[in-house]
């Protein structure tokens, strides 16, 4: 990641610092950058949020938003700044969501009743229905249904601001700089940082979207093939003014996705042909105590998304505590590659989110799955589940009753008939919630 970027503090001075070049000098804007952080921190989508659309979001389309307006695909005025600049502040704000992906209507009902806000916009002699226009034009995917009503409440905003009524070259000149929005809000997070970086934030999206681990890598291609194909001027204008190190960034992270779809897609070939086979298997302790096994499956454990690593100052003793299951998931035969790994314990073991109230919690007759972890481009092959029936007849043997971990909603629901599964806790915006079964 670029130094700058490295926490809120320093994100926020160099927004100021670029804000000075494009003479955003009134106090009403460094105190709306203020307001933006503290509400976000308030609302619990601060930098600790673990969902794509956090504070970072919202300051590094800010910063970039300044900082690629020089692009020649749409001419922007001193006047075109400030509404860009106030839009992409407050484009993903949704205090009250229930899933990750903020809901535009939402976000302008917020903008539309905060007074502070409606104070800040008034003081800077700004339009809210052009910031309200600019807003909606960010709508992800710009198609179908979703495009027909973000352009007919354009529309509504455009009919109802004095200064775009009755003026079409207008209306249309802020549709181009609403463009240019939506563009900057999809490449800013890439162009910010390196590799490792974009990987976390797909897991972070798929982890807060509630998607199965198989569609991470996919729907990354899918999204960045769409972003230079169907939108190739405007992407091009603002690449082309980033600084080379950005422009690297984002490029480098779109083939390093495209080079490890194309190793999924192999696997998934290797397998359909029978030419690699999963083998689930129950690990000795001599084994488990082998430092290269225990690193082994760390780094398996490390590519899960930040939320789902149980106990990880503890991982080496855990693999090493007898009280421990662990199976793991190899290719061709039990000597094979480690590709996978299921591991749990009796349910006391664990600290889990405050909100859990488990009445097994102290009975002992609980055992805890931690999620299961793969390494990328095996997900969707079913090991994971043979690896989970393998762990749940281990817990049989070992005369626990019951069985609880964390899922996907839909997973769970699929569940329920099957394994008699029943849901514990549910958790939103992520549907990753905390169940159990009878094992």
């Amino acid at each position: 990641m670029l130094q700058q970027f490295a926490n809120t503090h320093s994100m926020r001075n160099e927004i100021l610092s670029l804000m000075v070049e494009n003479g955003l000098n009134d106090d009403c804007y460094v105190e709306m950058l203020d307001y933006t952080i503290d509400l976000f921190e308030s609302q619990g989508l601060g930098t600790d949020y673990y969902g794509y659309h956090n504070i970072n979001h919202e300051l590094e389309v800010t910063y970039v938003s300044l900082l690629a307006n020089k692009q020649k695909t749409v001419e922007l005025t001193d006047e075109d700044i400030k509404y860009l600049y106030v839009a992409a502040l407050f484009h993903d704000f949704d205090p009250q969501k229930n899933v990750d992906k903020p809901h535009e209507e939402s976000v302008l009902k917020f903008i539309s009743m905060d007074k502070k806000l409606l104070h800040l916009i008034n003081q800077a002699n700004l339009d809210l229905e052009i910031i309200k226009a600019l807003i909606l034009r960010t709508t992800y995917p710009w198609s179908g249904q979703l495009k027909k009503n973000a352009e007919a409440q354009i529309q509504q905003a455009f009919d109802n601001s004095d200064l775009t009524r009755n003026n079409l070259s207008y209306q249309e000149h802020i549709l181009e700089m609403g463009w240019y929005l939506s563009v900057v809000d999809r490449v800013s997070g890439y162009a910010l940082g390196d590799f490792t970086k974009a990987m976390e934030m797909a897991k972070m999206n798929a982890h807060a979207l509630a998607w199965r681990p198989s569609l991470i890598v996919r729907s990354a291609v899918a999204y960045f093939e769409e972003l230079l194909n169907k939108e190739t001027d405007m992407a091009k204008g603002i690449l082309k003014v980033l600084p080379k190190e950005m422009r690297k960034n984002f490029f480098d992270t779109v083939l390093s996705f495209m080079k490890i779809r194309q190793q999924e897609i192999t696997i998934q070939a290797d397998y359909s042909y029978e030419n690699l086979k999963l083998i689930p298997t129950i690990e000795s302790m001599s084994t488990r105590k082998d430092p290269k096994f225990i690193n082994a499956l760390y780094e398996i454990f490390l590519e899960l998304p930040t939320p789902l690593q149980f106990e990880k100052e503890k991982f080496e003793e855990s693999v090493k505590d007898p009280q421990i299951i662990i199976n793991t998931l190899r290719l061709n035969d039990k000597k094979g590659e480690i590709i996978g790994f299921s591991k749990g314990g009796p349910l006391e073991n664990y600290k889990l989110r405050e909100e859990i109230r488990d009445e097994n919690y102290g009975l002992g007759n609980t055992i805890f799955l931690e999620p299961l972890a793969l390494k990328m481009g095996y997900w969707g092959l079913k090991g994971g589940s043979e690896m989970r029936h393998m762990f749940i007849m281990q817990a049989n043997s070992l005369k626990f009753k019951f069985m609880t971990s964390f899922a996907l909603r839909d997973v769970i629901r699929a569940r329920i008939d099957k394994e008699e599964a029943e849901f514990v806790t549910l958790f939103d915006p992520e549907r990753w919630d905390y169940y159990r079964i009878k094992v």
